[in-house]
């Protein structure tokens, strides 16, 4: 009661000097002044308190969704009218046809779960657009998954062998799923290169060579340059798509750069 009247008094003192309602600065000052005013009134109303809690959360979070989405769509528009440009060298193995349209370049990790959705939606990608996509694997290989760089430099040995035996290792990795990269280690790997058909005595030469390791850090560096920091990420024709995106993503961005050509 001896609060309630002290805010009674209060308010009616503001009005009384300021010939109006009181303002949100005088508002602010008289409950920072009083703080057991706004701690009774919780306690009265807890239920109601957490209601006002709740709205406004939903509320932020809402237009936090929506400054995002526009930051997004404009970040978006500014890469098709000024492409991100990737350096792809002409031995890299790449996926698909190499004079296909849209270009696709992935930055990925071998040990990463969300890179097993990002094969899953890419392969969806080339299954929908057939001959009008290629896809260029690079490599971001994080910290905090300690197979992913053997994982990275095995690709690029068996790749200086064939892109297509790079391919099917690539897919046999993903389709066993970084669960059996992080047990298995060598011997996973061992077992999903013989599957690829690769040369194993020249694969183990190769994949601690300078050439592998140089690959390997260009790709890294890149991605940072286009920041990346995370994996999955992608550069579709230059416009990039940082994380898992599902397919209808994609296909906006391949469809409109389809259309511009």
């Amino acid at each position: 009661m001896r609060n309630t009247m002290r805010l009674i008094f209060a308010l009616t003192a503001l009005a009384f000097i300021s010939a109006c309602a009181p303002s949100a600065k005088q508002m602010e000052k008289l409950v920072a002044d009083n703080p057991e005013i706004l701690f009774t009134a919780i306690e009265k109303n807890p239920q109601k308190f957490i209601d006002v809690v709740n709205a406004a959360a939903k509320s932020a979070q809402s237009q936090a969704r929506q400054k995002q989405a526009e930051a997004e769509e404009k970040r978006m528009e500014e890469e098709f009218s000024n492409p991100k440009t990737p350096e792809i060298q002409a031995s890299r193995a790449v996926f698909g046809p190499k004079d296909a349209p849209i270009t696709i370049v992935e930055y990925s990790d071998f040990q990463c779960p969300y890179c097993q959705r990002g094969y899953n939606t890419v392969k969806e990608v080339m299954e929908a657009y057939g001959d009008k996509v290629k896809v260029v694997y690079k490599h971001l290989p994080l910290d905090f998954h300690p197979e992913a760089m053997p994982a990275a430099q095995y690709y690029e040995a068996i790749a200086m062998q064939s892109a297509s035996k790079a391919k099917k290792f690539h897919d046999a990795v993903f389709e066993a799923g970084p669960k059996m990269l992080g047990s298995g280690k060598t011997a996973f790997l061992d077992k999903m290169a013989k599957k690829a058909g690769a040369n194993m005595s020249k694969l183990k030469k190769d994949m601690d060579s300078a050439a592998v390791k140089n690959i390997i850090e260009a790709d890294m560096s890149e991605a940072r340059k286009f920041g990346f920091s995370g994996t999955p990420g992608f550069l579709v024709n230059g416009v990039s798509l940082k994380g898992a995106y599902p397919f209808p993503e994609f296909k906006k961005v391949i469809d409109r750069h389809l259309d511009k050509k």
